[in-house]
This record gives structure tokens, sequence and C-alpha cells, in this order.
């Protein structure tokens, strides 16, 4: 969930630019909640130039259109990236946004900021890094990167160029953290095709390859090697889909044919499909999940069939995905994982070798770990204290860090958190309705429904009721239930006659008992909802 802020001058007139966009993905702690975008309050009212992109992940550009009527400013990205946000912004019901598609390798002026676009290589086309020049020094903003010297698609990192800002001098680099923990190389996606042709010419029925929409260069891979099966390629999935528009827009899969649709692959035999599938983190509105409940229309996956899964586990997916791959076991699917066949994913990240070779090259004089949990980014910072990097500055969210001029140092906090995507709308992190689903979703629920007459007394029965609470069977419940009717018939009846004239001062005794009651119970103390009918 990638929101940077650079800025330049002094405080009551300072001038910003925002890099990426991005959203992460709710979890278990987020019942009903998709999508997390940042909370960008602290920009409101601020001197905002431009959004720069560095490339299309969603958790670089995903909240842009969520985003866009707290921080309308022009977006500049290269052009795959501006194809995938003219379409997300659309969605989005944009039509506003002022977007300046970037040549691969070129240049933005933006106030104090002079910034030239570097090519790195990545888990997606046009990955780029940001070297930001400013009259008080360079920052270089890699963004997410590896090194790959055969990237299937663009370019190789442009090593010389890192060289040669390294030579002018670099004040600082901001630079990805997710691997630092792992020791050597990520590899090259070159190998991965190698690995996946040999692996999917041993099977001889129906195969489904798992992978990220985004990696198109794993979409070539895949495509590739199915070609060398001889199948034809089916896409399920319409973020698949997606990519391939903006793959063929900017002239990437060359001499791979289009896809047959889920309609045509039926009518093939097994051994001469090979269906490439969203959903290889367990996502469960994803294509994959869709199989393996049985619910897609037009793909099944019966006994005997084969799926690859060409991905990482992203920490936190754990359990999605075992529940996945599980129900595609229960089908009789096999599971072929990384685990089993090493060679058929490699990371985006850079691995500990890769980043000692970009310390090497950039030299800066401040390092500021980004894009991972805590413990990477101190770890980064004491790798890069190892290779010798003056000074490291490690911030948490929100933290504001001066880099010159003197020496660099945290010198505020500004407002920063998230904001849920609810029901469509943006909510804050701490909203009411969030709260109230994970203390139901842990406690359960009970409802209460009586009337009062014009004298405050009891004009009918208290009919209780309960959601998400445990019982042995429905004797046992309905006893449990008629238990708590007879407390709030007690309570209401030991009420002054005036207190029972206000319906809040009843709602609160009601369910002071009930959650007293229900805690002895079944040690849980539910929410409880009151409705008073006035006759």
């Amino acid at each position: 969930m990638n929101l940077n802020l650079y800025g330049f001058g002094p405080a009551d007139d300072r001038q910003w630019i925002i890099v990426d966009v991005g959203v992460t993905f709710g979890d278990l702690t987020t019942p009903g909640i998709e999508v997390i975008a940042p909370d960008p309050e602290f920009l409101v009212g601020e001197n905002l130039l431009g959004i720069v992109l560095t490339h299309a992940h969603e958790d670089h550009i995903g909240a842009l259109g969520w985003l866009w009527d707290k921080i309308k400013a022009p977006v500049f990205a290269t052009p795959f990236t501006a194809f995938l946000i003219r379409e997300k912004l659309r969605e989005a019901g944009v039509d506003d946004a002022d977007i300046t598609e970037v040549p691969l390798n070129g240049n933005v002026k933006l106030g104090p900021f002079d910034i030239d676009y570097i090519t790195i290589t990545h888990s997606i086309p046009e990955p780029n890094g940001l070297a930001i020049k400013t009259p008080l020094g360079t920052i270089l903003h890699t963004g997410d990167w590896k090194i790959d010297e055969e990237p299937i698609t663009g370019q190789p990192t442009d090593i010389a160029e890192l060289k040669r800002l390294g030579d002018q001098g670099v004040l600082a680099m901001v630079c990805d953290s997710t691997n630092v923990f792992v020791e050597g190389r990520a590899g090259s996606e070159a190998g991965v095709r190698e690995e996946l042709e040999k692996l999917i010419r041993t099977f001889k029925k129906r195969v489904a390859v798992a992978c990220f929409a985004s990696n198109v260069a794993r979409m070539d891979s895949v495509m590739r090697a199915a070609m060398a099966c001889k199948r034809q390629v089916c896409l399920v999935g319409r973020s698949m889909h997606r990519m391939l528009a903006a793959s063929r827009h900017v002239g990437l899969l060359q001499g791979i044919p289009d896809p047959i649709s889920e309609g045509e692959a039926a009518n093939f035999k097994p051994h001469q499909v090979l269906y490439l599938c969203t959903g290889s983190q367990g996502e469960p509105r994803a294509a994959l999940s869709r199989i393996a409940d049985g619910n897609h229309p037009q793909v099944k996956l019966k006994e005997g069939d084969v799926c690859v899964f060409s991905s990482r586990v992203i920490p936190g997916n754990e359990i999605a995905i075992r529940s996945l791959q599980n129900r595609l076991s229960d089908l009789g699917v096999e599971i072929h994982t990384e685990r089993d066949h090493p060679g058929i994913h490699v990371s985006g990240h850079p691995c500990r070798e890769e980043l000692k070779d970009m310390y090497q090259w950039v030299r800066p004089a401040i390092s500021v770990p980004t894009h991972g949990e805590r413990r990477h980014l101190l770890k980064h910072a004491a790798l890069a204290a190892e290779l010798g990097v003056p000074r490291q500055v490690t911030p948490r969210n929100g933290d504001m860090v001066r880099l010159a001029p003197g020496l660099p140092e945290i010198i505020d906090e500004v407002p920063s958190g998230r904001l849920f995507v609810d029901g469509g709308m943006l909510v804050p992190e701490a909203s009411e309705a969030l709260r109230e689903r994970r203390h139901a979703a842990h406690n359960g629920m009970i409802f209460v429904a009586f009337a009062l007459n014009s004298k405050n007394q009891l004009a009918s029965i208290v009919d209780v009721r309960g959601l998400g609470l445990a019982f042995e069977n429905e004797d046992t419940i309905s006893d449990q239930l008629e238990s708590l009717c007879a407390t709030v018939e007690k309570a209401l009846k030991a009420m002054p006659n005036e207190a029972r004239d206000d319906d809040e001062t009843v709602e609160t005794v009601v369910a002071r008992v009930v959650k007293k009651a229900a805690q002895a119970i079944w040690d849980r103390r539910p929410i409880v909802e009151t409705i008073i009918l006035r006759t």
C-alpha cells in the first residue's frame, strides 16, 4: 500500500510530489473488507505538483481511483502503466484525470523536482526507478526491482545509468526491502520458462496454471511453454484479459496467438488445452476458486487434471491457498507448487546479493529502506551500514524525514492511516461499522423486541433471538433464549415507570442485563440490538 511523498521548501511554502498510490487487501482481521487504501488526509490543502507512478502493480496504483477526489493532480506514467490506470479511473467514474505518458527512460520536471525514469527489472512490464533531482541533492527511489539479465519482457536493468548516478553523487536511496532476509539472487524469468515447459510436457490431461495476472513475463513464459507442448491457451479471469490487452497495447507478447475462449476450450481434448488462471493466492472470487468450488460456468477440472501454482505464497494468504489446494485435490486434481519444482517461480524483488550490487553502483550517503515489514526495514538498514553507507533512516508510516540540509532525521509525524473500501464507500479504519462487525464475528448478536403501551407497561411478550451463538440442540437454545426473555421482562418491570419513557435508557438497561446473562451462558458478550414498539 505505497504512497510516498517528497517535499521541497520551507514548511509554509512546501511543494510536494506523490510517488505511487497503491492498495493492500483485507484479511481475517477486516471482515467484509477486500480493499484498503492509504489515508491522504495530510495532503488536503497542500501544494501538490503531480503523481508519479513507478509501475502498475495494485500496491502502487490501485488506490488512484478511490482517492482521486482527495488528491487530484497531474499523473505521470510510462505507456503500460498509463493504459491500466486509464482503465482503472474509467471504472471509478473519473473523467477529469490529466495523464501524461512518459517514454521509457524519459524525464518529468515538476517545480524543484527534475525526475529521470530509470529502466529496472521486476515482475511486471515497464518498472522504473526514479532519480529525483533537487537543488539539495538527488534521491534514487528504486520502486520494486530485481536484477534479471535475461528478462522476458523489456530491457535489463540500466546498470550504466545507476553507476552514472553514483558517480554524480546520490544523497539518499529509498530502496525495496522485501527479500532482505534471502541470501543470493532472485533468479531469472528465462529459467522459469524452461522449467515450466519441461513440467507441462510431462502432463497428459488438462493443465491449469495459476500465477499473478500482472506478471506479464510469466504469462509470456506459460503461453510459450503451452505452444511448445502443442496446447491452446485459455485465459480465465478478468485480470488476465486486462493484462493481455495492456501488453498488446505496448507491443508485448509478440508471436503469441490470441487465446481461445472458455467456450472454445471445451471443444478441445484435455491434452490440447492449458488454462491460465487468476487466483493463485486463494482469492474467493477469482477464477481458480470458482473452478475448485465447481461454480465456474464453463471451466471444469476433473480427476487426473493438473494445477500448477507458478507463484509464491504472500504472507497472510497461507490459509486461503491451502484451502484452495485442498478443494482442488478433492476433485482429483494434482497440485504442483514451487516447493515441488523450485524453478517454476522466481521473485520480483532483490535478494541480498542484488542489494549489495545496487549499493555498490549507487553509493548513497543515506539509506532509507522501504517496502517491507518493520523487521525488513531494520535488517536492510543494518545491511546498508555493513556496506559502508554513512547514514540510515528507518521511518514508520507517517514519519516525515528531512534528508537535507543537515543530517538526516525524522522531524515530524503527519496524519496517516488506512481507509477501508466498504460497500463501495471509503470509511476510516476505526469506523463503527467495522468495529461492530469484528465484535459480532467473535461474540455473536442478540435481538430483543417488545412493545410498551402509553403507560410504559409491557404490551407484548419479550421476543429474544440470537445469531452466532453456540448450542447443543434446538431444545437447549430455546431454553436459553427463554431464560433471556424472563431476564429482560424482570429488568423492565424493575425500572421506574418514568425511566421507561426514554427509549435510550430502556435500551441501555436491556443491553446490560442481556450481556451479563449471555456471559454466564456462553462466555460471550454479544452485540445487543433492542427494538421497542410504542402502542
